[in-house]
């Protein structure tokens, strides 16, 4: 500490000037930004985008309805196929699939209609779905079908299901399975009869139809022995 005798000037602290504490906020300023800074001379990387999921579709996780009669949740009645059938015409449309599920969706699947293997009196033709895009998904339960003329106008009542026991069948890419389309022979019946120009095919637990020309003759539509009877989808082709 400094000694100051009698006499000696008593030195002033004289109050920093507008100027000066503007150069100093300054010098602050800059101080903060070079230790933001540091040595890095990168630069800043922008905001990463990251894209969202598809959304599961409706009835990836519901239990197919076994032989009951019941329609599974989340597809339409063979009915409901037919008035809409106009809007999804295409049978052999493909598609990437959906990331929710591991379900095949009617958009990655060609519906067909084998050769009838007649028996017994019965006609029995396999309706066949084959997985058309470039994933594994799985099929389960019944699918929709149902007759319908040039028009779309639905031929019959809807088929009643048979008493089988839904089981989940695995498609790799290419891979088929089928449900059997079954009705006694009209001429044997002594049903009445129509000659369908399309099957409109729902596969299970989906709302959009397929459409397949149809090449088997005359079909049961009233009358005597005028049901037509479908089996739940299994692994193959039907042949």
């Amino acid at each position: 500490m400094a000694t100051f005798r009698p006499g000696d000037a008593v030195p002033v602290r004289r109050p920093s000037t507008p100027t000066h504490r503007a150069a100093l906020v300054a010098g602050v300023a800059l101080l903060g930004l070079l230790t933001a800074c540091g040595t890095d001379h990168g630069t800043a990387s922008p905001p990463q985008k990251l894209s969202g999921t598809a959304e599961p579709a409706s009835g990836d996780k519901t239990t197919d309805a076994t032989g009951t009669g019941a329609a599974p949740t989340g597809s339409l009645t063979p009915s409901a196929a037919a008035s809409n059938s106009s809007s999804s015409s295409n049978s052999s449309s493909t598609g990437s699939g959906s990331s929710g599920g591991t379900r095949c969706h009617t958009s990655e699947l060609h519906a067909t209609v084998g050769a009838n293997n007649p028996g017994a009196g019965q006609e029995n033709f396999p309706v066949v779905l084959t997985n058309t895009s470039h994933r594994t998904c799985t099929l389960r339960g019944f699918p929709g079908a149902a007759f319908v003329d040039a028009s779309g106008k639905q031929l019959g009542p809807d088929p009643r299901r048979s008493a089988d026991t839904p089981t989940t069948v695995t498609l790799t890419p290419g891979r088929s399975a089928w449900a059997g389309l079954t009705f006694s022979n009209p001429g044997i019946s002594g049903a009445k009869t129509a000659t369908p120009a399309s099957l409109i095919v729902t596969p299970p637990d989906e709302r959009d139809p397929l459409k397949v020309s149809w090449k088997g003759g005359e079909v049961p539509v009233s009358g005597n022995a005028s049901s037509v009877s479908l089996t739940v989808v299994r692994a193959g082709n039907g042949a």
